[in-house]
């Protein structure tokens, strides 16, 4: 299994508040880059909130290929934000693609 860094770009139709994010991020907290050697050392953060209300979140997912952990990466992507309150109206997903890429992560 190899380990991937994943970016999602999106866009909140609104803004969204501190309790969202907050809920959001730790919905995402297992798929957190900081696990990683690249995500620790390049900082990458789970969750990032542009000012014009686009967001980034950078997700590690283990899967046997890029395509199966881009699928993956989009399906946590979705489930957390569902999971944080925001349907597909309040918060947009752009295309998954793959930043990183670990083999030899744990």
């Amino acid at each position: 299994m190899t380990t991937y860094v994943i970016t999602v770009p999106g866009t909140f139709a609104t803004g969204v508040g501190d309790g969202a994010r907050a809920r959001l991020s730790r919905a995402l907290g297992p798929a957190d880059p900081h696990t990683t050697r690249m995500g620790y050392a390049e900082d990458l953060d789970v969750l990032n909130v542009n000012e014009d209300n686009t967001f980034t979140l950078r997700l590690t997912v283990h899967a046997d290929t890029g395509p199966h952990a881009v699928e993956e990466a989009g399906r946590l992507a979705d489930s957390a934000l569902r999971g944080a309150g925001l349907d597909e109206g309040a918060a947009a997903l752009g295309p998954a693609v793959i930043t990183g890429i670990d083999s030899e992560a744990d």
